[in-house]
């Protein structure tokens, strides 16, 4: 009986990413879904009457255009083509019109952050303030740093722009300096070197040779089935289609047109996740990558624990805020074992049965946010919370609390965790 319904629960929780598409479309975007805004309304009180007063912050910039250009000239160069061949079916000629209509808005603008984006962290830093009270009132501090990516900057802009709209008196200040860029941005070429080895890449090209539904998709574009065969290459023409019927949603264009009319509920599915199964290999803890590349963000985990070590001895330290990248994010959340995402596995047809899904990381303008509780400067029990994208997330590590967790705790196990594979990359370069 108990085996039974165990297999129905893992049954249930392996369905569960392909029935949030369903229900939700816009989730297949995987890393391109625009911001969907927290799920939890209403947050857990602290324990004991302790108040929040201080918040460290890691976030994604907001929505943006395609940081290449070629996500557009492949497709629009591939179709016009076939069109001047007269090997397009109506549908395929009304597709090539609608990716130039993409095309012109982001014109010029490859990476830039959308309107969209600045409106999502305007929202962002508005809940936390409204969230938050206590953190933010009177004149107290906010520094933000960015990398100095343009839609980073502008992320971080309009999140204090609406921050200082709600309170005249805070004291800002902001910066985007190379200098920040090692733990902001940090790029382990060691790591990454692990991450492109030969196994992990013939591991995804295997996984992708066996979800790559395209024949359906793409041969509705073409009334020349000659032409097709010996002219298009259907697998990357899925794969470009489908990454810009996924960005659409992150553009003002969203309001007059979609790609997604192109692809089944199973197509769909199934190229979500050969990206869901990308980000997992390329930043997991994915055995074939070498098992260590969330590492390569202990340089932001400790800033955030030594920045909140000197905070937490003011008496009123106000809120740290960065801004980045998802290659920053969604190693972070790994390293850290945020909701179970230091997951290890060999079973990419399965994965998302353990609860790995991209979207529930990394949308356009993800952030971390950890919350600070005390009653008083001089209270030594000092409680901090996390939040995954505004909701609260739990932690592997012990708490009689949750969602709240011991300030010592948390900073004694993750130090221990950077530490030891300092030590351990140590002698491993000797």
């Amino acid at each position: 009986m108990i085996y039974g319904m165990l297999v129905l629960a893992l049954t249930v929780c392996a369905q569960k990413p392909q029935q949030d598409i369903k229900k939700n479309i816009r989730l297949s975007g995987g890393s391109f879904l625009a911001y969907p805004g927290p799920k939890q309304h209403k947050l857990t009180s602290a324990p004991d009457n302790k108040k929040p007063f201080y918040i460290s912050h890691f976030g994604r910039h907001g929505s943006r255009y395609p940081t290449k250009t070629d996500d557009f000239t492949y497709v629009i160069e591939t179709l016009q083509k076939s069109e001047d061949a007269h090997a397009l079916t109506p549908l395929g000629s009304d597709v090539l019109q609608r990716v130039k209509m993409m095309e012109q808005e982001a014109y010029n603008r490859a990476g830039e952050l959308t309107s969209l984006g600045a409106q999502q962290q305007q929202e962002i830093a508005e809940r936390m303030i409204r969230r938050f009270p206590s953190v933010f009132e009177g004149s107290t501090n906010i520094e933000a740093k960015s990398t100095t990516s343009v839609r980073a900057i502008l992320s971080m802009n309009n999140a204090l722009l609406r921050l200082q709209a709600l309170n005249p008196k805070l004291k800002i200040k902001l910066d985007a300096s190379q200098a920040d860029m090692d733990y902001l941005r940090h790029n382990d070429k060691l790591l990454s070197t692990k991450s492109l080895g030969d196994e992990n890449v013939a591991v995804y090209n295997a996984f992708i040779d066996k979800h790559s539904p395209w024949q359906r998709v793409i041969g509705q574009l073409f009334a020349d089935t000659a032409y097709l065969n010996h002219h298009i290459d259907g697998q990357t023409l899925n794969k470009y289609l489908f990454r810009l019927a996924s960005v659409v949603q992150d553009m003002d264009i969203r309001k007059k047109i979609t790609l997604y009319d192109l692809f089944t509920d199973e197509e769909i599915y199934e190229n979500w996740r050969k990206e869901n199964v990308f980000w997992y290999l390329g930043f997991g803890f994915a055995p074939t990558n070498g098992g260590k590349m969330p590492f390569g963000q202990r340089f932001l985990l400790r800033n955030i624990i030594e920045k909140a070590d000197s905070c937490l001895r003011l008496d009123h330290p106000g809120a740290t805020l960065r801004f980045g990248h998802d290659t920053a994010l969604l190693p972070l959340i790994c390293l850290m074992g945020i909701n179970g995402y230091d997951l290890s596995t060999n079973d990419l047809d399965q994965m998302e049965r353990q609860g790995w899904a991209n979207y529930k990381m990394i949308p356009m303008a993800g952030n971390l946010q950890f919350v600070f509780y005390r009653n008083g400067i001089h209270d030594k029990d000092i409680l901090v919370k996390v939040l995954l994208n505004e909701n609260e997330a739990t932690l592997p590590l012990k708490t009689d609390i949750a969602p709240y967790y011991h300030w010592e705790d948390f900073r004694n196990y993750y130090l221990q965790r950077i530490n030891a594979y300092n030590e351990e990359r140590a002698l491993e370069e000797e």
